[in-house]
């Protein structure tokens, strides 16, 4: 057999080196929670208006984009290990300039180079994971990356209350130092190595991912086979990805990562404490309740994510964001007409946590995990770059067009949230195809068929 079909055999030789790789998305989430729990300390200690703060707070989404640009072609030239050691050595630049700011420009500067290593990490980690996992456990081990995002997220604004913003950005580095220390000992993607012509190391890694023991002789045939396959196809390049034989896999992921962000996601996260204000419910007890229900949510998925599959989870995923958009929207429409106004906190504290419970089990991860799994490995660098963009992009519309909607309309806006994700709906049900179960070389096959 080519992998040991044994699940508690893979879960002892493959889910170690993937799970020391999403080390690096857990240092994303802490660069997205680092702003939140320091607002008030780094204003008052470096003199900053609120605009300057702004600034400093929204500058890591452009600092995400230039990544997601860049990071792509990286990956292809230095291979997954050398991106994500760029990924960290921006990282830990940026959050040494955030230590020693005494300033708003120097400020700004550290969060730019923090972005940018988040907008890398946001790629090259479920793709190096995608490539070398077993394929039964796959999508499982891509939505960690999601949980270890949340995690991020929250011990963040945790440990930020209890210490000091210089103090915090210390900490940041924490992660990237293990995921750099820890590259020292996991192996390179096979697929790449094989891609590059490292036939010696190519096997090594094989081998030593599916275990000593294990027979990789199918499974390696069937990766080189494929390779000799794009081998005979011109270099990509950005305009390529927009080919026929390519089309269809960039709609699915750009379509997957427009409806991810345009359905409300950054708007909700950004501004829940706002929300819960607005509608007359605690913000502390709602935020909190938020945060727990995200990550234990998120867990649930990642543990069924290989057994339900991935187009199931992002349906059921979508329709709850439908519901609790819509519930929502009610709660703010009884406020604004003076209806039923007790009703109207319990509406929406339910309406959002049934929208933040259902973004978690599908919404939020899925999408990676199928963009790291519908490129052929000639133009993935491309696809997942532009796809990546296209992801950032749409978050900071999304959060910054979300107070101006809320100005205009508070339910108007998540009326339109509803419909966005009634869209997403339809999407999944006529593009996305079933990945869960197969290897990437038949992912492709399928899609081209």
């Amino acid at each position: 057999m080519a992998i040991k079909e044994d699940v508690e055999s893979d879960l002892q030789e493959g889910i170690t080196d993937p799970l020391m790789r999403s080390v690096g998305s857990y240092e994303f989430g802490c660069c997205i929670g680092y702003s939140s729990p320091t607002q008030s300390a780094i204003r008052e200690d470096l003199s900053l208006t609120l605009a300057e703060y702004s600034v400093f707070g929204s500058i890591v989404t452009f600092g995400a984009m230039i990544g997601a640009i860049t990071i792509g072609p990286i990956t292809d030239f230095l291979g997954r290990k050398g991106a994500l050691r760029v990924s960290c050595a921006f990282c830990v630049a940026g959050w040494l300039a955030i230590y020693f700011s005494k300033g708003a420009l120097s400020l700004d500067i550290g969060r730019l180079a923090t972005g940018y290593g988040m907008g890398a990490f946001s790629y090259v980690v479920p793709v190096f994971i995608a490539e070398i996992a077993p394929k039964n456990l796959r999508g499982r081990l891509t939505a960690i990356n999601q949980l270890m995002i949340i995690s991020g997220v929250s011990i963040s604004f945790i440990i930020g209350v209890l210490v000091s913003w210089r103090a915090l950005a210390l900490i940041g580095l924490v992660p990237c130092a293990v995921t750099i220390f820890g590259l020292f000992f996991i192996p390179e993607s096979p697929r790449w190595l094989a891609k590059t012509g490292r036939q010696r190391e190519f096997e090594m890694a094989l081998q030593k991912l599916r275990g000593k023991d294990a027979d990789i002789s199918h499974e390696a045939a069937e990766i080189q086979d494929y390779i000799l396959t794009l081998d005979r196809l011109p270099k990509a390049k950005l305009l390529d990805l927009f080919q026929r034989r390519y089309l269809r896999s960039v709609m699915i992921a750009v379509g997957l990562m427009v409806f991810q962000q345009l359905g409300g996601i950054n708007g909700v996260c950004f501004y829940v404490s706002n929300i819960f204000e607005q509608a007359g419910f605690s913000s502390s007890v709602g935020t909190i309740t938020y945060a727990i229900l995200q990550v234990v949510v998120t867990a649930v998925a990642a543990s069924v994510m290989d057994k339900a599959g991935r187009k199931p989870l992002i349906l059921v995923s979508a329709s709850g964001l439908v519901l609790g958009s819509l519930l929502t929207a009610i709660s703010f429409f009884l406020k604004v007409h003076e209806l039923a106004l007790t009703a109207t906190p319990i509406l929406a504290v339910t309406g959002i946590l049934i929208y933040i419970g259902s973004f978690s089990i599908g919404m939020g991860a899925v999408p990676w995990i199928v963009m790291s799994e519908i490129f052929p490995i000639n133009i993935k660098g491309q696809a997942g770059s532009f796809a990546t963009l296209v992801n950032w992009l749409g978050a900071w519309l999304c959060s910054y067009t979300f107070n101006f909607l809320m100005s205009w309309s508070s339910y108007g806006t998540f009326i339109l949230y509803a419909a966005i994700n009634t869209l997403a709906i339809l999407f999944v049900i006529l593009m996305v195809p079933e990945t869960k179960g197969k290897t990437l070389e038949q992912i492709q096959g399928d899609i081209n068929k």
